[in-house]
This record gives structure tokens, sequence and C-alpha cells, in this order.
């Protein structure tokens, strides 16, 4: 039995929009992800409030999701919908 089907596996990753970190403990990945950082999430990003003419920038926290995604795919050799051989 030739194997025809040699589907990859895909980590997609992204993270959550910026806030302030005390705000961050509740922050949800989006469904069918999962959160990689745990508490208030990692303390790399800004974000902005904008007061009357001002627009003022602040040290935020985002969280780290993944999601992991069957990509199919035919082994070398094999073609198409069905993976056909040679």
């Amino acid at each position: 039995q030739v194997k025809k089907q040699c589907d990859q596996k895909l980590l997609i990753r992204m993270k959550t929009k910026c806030v302030p970190c005390s705000l961050n403990l509740d922050t949800q990945c989006p469904a069918g992800y999962t959160k990689i950082t745990n508490g208030t999430g990692t303390p790399d990003c800004r974000y902005y409030l904008e007061i009357k003419t001002y627009k003022l920038s602040f040290p935020g926290c985002r969280h780290r999701c993944v999601k992991e995604f069957e990509q199919p795919e035919c082994c070398q050799g094999h073609w198409g919908s069905d993976c056909m051989g040679e």
C-alpha cells in the first residue's frame, strides 16, 4: 500500500489586540486558537488613547495564540484532488 496523501501540519500564530496589561488577564484568543501566554500576556506593544486633539501612547500587553491546521497535500509523485499515482 503506497501512501498517496501526505498532509502538512501548519501552525498559525496570531496576537491579540494591545490593551492595558491590567485588563489583559481575561483576554481570550479567537475561537479555535489556543492561548500560549499566561497572566497578563507579553508587554511588547503600545496602545493609544485619544483625548480631544491629543493621541497618547501607553505600553500595553497582548497574548499570543496558535491554531493547528492540517493542509491536504499529495505525497511526492502523486497529484490531483485524489492524489493519483505515477
